[in-house]
């Protein structure tokens, strides 16, 4: 059985206490545990998000330990052997006209291939024991492809991105954010239908956007190496645009304190450990304002182990939040855009959050270790945002940024400079050097 953060911690306690008195073996039953999703009332098989038509599972199904004591045939590896998770987190997956367009000629103009565009950082998602993407656009199949097109900020991607994202090896897939409602609430109903169809398919999870209040309480939980991990993900604002009041659709917003504190809270009770994707912040800026700071640390004090921020569009800092019991979460206050074809230059170098998620096989605590970010960049070699492709730092070159087609891209930027000067000056400014990790 694999506990909860509480219950393991006191399960722990428990079988350290009963080694001074009894001697004895037990069985040998834990081992690296399928990299599956569980929910809030499930603890086994797969289980793809709900849609209407099906409530989530019981709560009475969660797996509640009453007698710590009783817990302690659990095998003796359990209380000395640490699991660890190791998580990279990409930012926006935003899907520019650009974007499709190159994806378009990539597959010869007859449909989409968007794999060639992610190939340079195949191997960085690869690597993880799971890895989560903020998926900026929807995908609804009856409306027109758009992104962005003629400077209207309106998106509905073609679903080949969802393939080859996939493909990739992206577990987790965030989708609260300010674009929810870029083609109504017809389409994001159908967006979230093609996610919920996807995730059935292959073994993923998706959250941040659901089809009903049931659905958007049944907290995600993925199982990785015999870690559980909760997901959970908010959205600050949606352009303006509302949900109708006779829609069951439901997004949780970032000034929904209560709801937040609550699901943070039912999420450390559940699994091991506990990720938050915070769409928040200004665009195009890399200021992090004392709102999000607040509640950055409002999230870790309820529970939260990482927070990985979107929307802004730039890379911005992180740091270490402590709490008043001594232990401390993490937050990466915006991870910038993962693909994007933007024209100023901050736009196009985002971060790959990279951290491990460590359970203690003593206490049962759940801390994080090595938290980083790894630099990537959007390259596209002319105005035309041609071969439009994204590298990690560790690939990229002078070279290739001095030849970057940012200065002379249509519609022009404010900031056109390019180079590696320009690239290095970028990261300084948005990762400490204590996190910069620029040999992944």
């Amino acid at each position: 059985m694999i506990l909860s953060r509480r219950h393991r911690a006191a399960a722990m306690a428990a079988a350290m206490l009963m080694t001074f008195s009894v001697t004895g073996c037990a069985d040998d039953t834990v081992g690296k545990a399928s990299d599956s999703e569980t929910t809030a009332g499930n603890t086994g098989e797969s289980v793809a998000p709900a849609d209407d038509s099906s409530a989530p599972a019981d709560s009475t199904d969660t797996a509640e330990v009453t007698d710590p004591v009783s817990e302690t045939a659990e095998p003796t590896t359990a209380a000395t052997d640490d699991i660890r998770v190791h998580v990279r987190a990409a930012g926006d997956n935003l899907i520019h006209y650009s974007v499709y367009k190159q994806a378009e000629a990539n597959a010869g103009f007859v449909g989409y291939d968007f794999k060639p565009i992610y190939e340079n950082v195949r191997y960085l998602v690869e690597e993880a024991d799971v890895a989560i993407l903020n998926q900026e656009t929807i995908i609804a199949q009856s409306y027109e492809v758009r992104g962005a097109n003629g400077g209207v900020l309106l998106f509905n991607s073609p679903p080949e991105v969802a393939d080859a994202v996939i493909d990739l090896g992206f577990d987790v897939f965030t989708m609260a954010n300010n674009h929810l409602l870029d083609c109504g609430a017809e389409g994001l109903e159908e967006s979230i239908r093609f996610w919920n169809m996807k995730a059935k398919e292959n073994d993923i999870t998706v959250l941040g956007a659901y089809l009903n209040e049931e659905d958007a309480n049944n907290i995600r939980v993925r199982e990785v190496n015999g870690m559980k991990i909760a997901f959970l993900a908010y959205a600050e604002h949606l352009n303006g645009f509302e949900i109708p009041a006779d829609s069951s659709l439901r997004v949780i917003m970032n000034s929904e304190e209560d709801v937040i504190e609550r699901q943070i809270k039912e999420a450390s009770q559940i699994a091991d450990a506990v990720v938050v994707s915070a769409h928040w912040g200004v665009e195009d800026t890399v200021e992090v304002g004392e709102d999000r700071k607040i509640l950055a640390q409002k999230m870790v004090d309820w529970g939260a182990d990482v927070v990985l921020g979107c929307h802004t569009h730039t890379a911005q800092t992180m740091e270490w939040l402590p709490r008043e019991d001594g232990t401390k979460g993490f937050v990466y206050y915006s991870m910038g855009n993962f693909v994007c074809a933007q024209t100023d230059n901050f736009n196009v170098i985002g971060e790959m959050a990279d951290f491990d998620l460590v359970l203690d096989g003593t206490t049962g605590e759940v801390r994080v270790e090595d938290p980083g970010a790894i630099p990537t960049i959007v390259h596209y070699d002319d105005g035309n945002f041609s071969n439009l492709r994204i590298y990690p730092y560790s690939m990229y070159t002078p070279e290739l940024a001095n030849s970057h087609g940012l200065p002379y891209a249509i519609p022009q930027g404010t900031y056109t400079s390019f180079g590696w000067d320009v690239v290095n000056q970028i990261i300084d400014t948005a990762i400490p050097k204590e996190f910069q990790k620029l040999d992944k």
